[in-house]
């Protein structure tokens, strides 16, 4: 046991546990519950669907996966709608349409059939990605950390709740650049479904309450260019936009530059 001031008395960690996990453990049981609406502020981790849209699949060459594949994004890279992404020296940077998936309900090897009850809401992001440092990294095996980790390379909506959505399994997402239409495309093109990310991502790593899982992009990625201005929507099937997101490409002063 532990004693804290005024004899307040807490429960130590486990003694099963090794000792570099037994002062995790202890801080852990004490988190504060989580608001599903300030996950961008108090979410741990953005977990990223790669590969999922048959047609962008087919874009870049890649090759089909057998199961879902996703990397994780830091939620410094976050950016509020209306803000700037900044596009480091050198970099060709693409955008890329997403559904988010706010996680609502921690859980580890979570079913199917389960699920949804640990989905709190949704959001429309975009995942920014630095395509040619991306070509470079995959032909060398590397990690693609750097490649979508950027500061301002999640630009992202405010909370969609649940009760918004009637099916998410059929919402129109689109992205225009300057006006002009790039990405169009639904949720119902998905070739690994809600249900199966979730069950497979939490089969590798603990889902926590605030985490974002993005869900694959379609078609029609492509550059932006310092001075573009980005605007984007989330429809459902009648129509009615649940969400919308804009901001605009500038050149990043200082900091890291690509030299390929």
């Amino acid at each position: 046991m532990l004693t804290l001031a005024r004899g307040i008395r807490l429960a130590g960690p486990p003694k099963h546990l090794p000792l570099s996990r037994r002062g995790f453990a202890q801080t852990s049981t004490r988190r504060l519950p989580i608001d599903p609406a300030a996950f961008v502020q108090q979410g741990k981790k953005i977990v990223a669907i790669g590969r999922n849209y048959a047609e962008h699949i087919k874009e870049l060459s890649n090759d089909a996966p057998k199961e879902p594949m996703f990397f994780l994004k830091p939620t410094t890279s976050y950016l509020p709608s209306g803000g700037n992404v900044e596009i480091p020296h050198g970099v060709n940077a693409h955008f890329e349409v997403e559904l988010g998936l706010v996680v609502g309900k921690t859980g580890r090897d979570i079913s199917q059939a389960n699920a949804d009850s640990h989905i709190a809401g949704y959001a429309l992001a975009v995942d920014m990605t630095a395509r040619n440092m991306q070509d470079v990294v995959k032909k060398k095996g590397h990690p693609w950390s750097a490649v979508k980790g950027f500061d301002t390379f999640t630009p992202i909506s405010t909370y969609i709740p649940k009760a918004a959505v009637s099916d998410p399994a059929n919402l129109q997402l689109t992205l225009k650049v300057n006006g002009v239409t790039k990405q169009d495309g639904n949720t119902n093109q998905l070739i690994f479904k809600i249900p199966r990310m979730v069950e497979h991502i939490s089969s590798i790593m603990t889902l926590e309450a605030g985490d974002l899982i993005l869900t694959g992009t379609p078609s029609g990625v492509g550059p932006l260019a310092p001075g573009d201005h980005v605007t984007c929507a989330i429809t459902d099937s009648a129509g009615k936009q649940l969400a919308s997101l804009e901001f605009r490409a500038v050149q990043r002063e200082g900091g890291y530059s690509f030299q390929p």
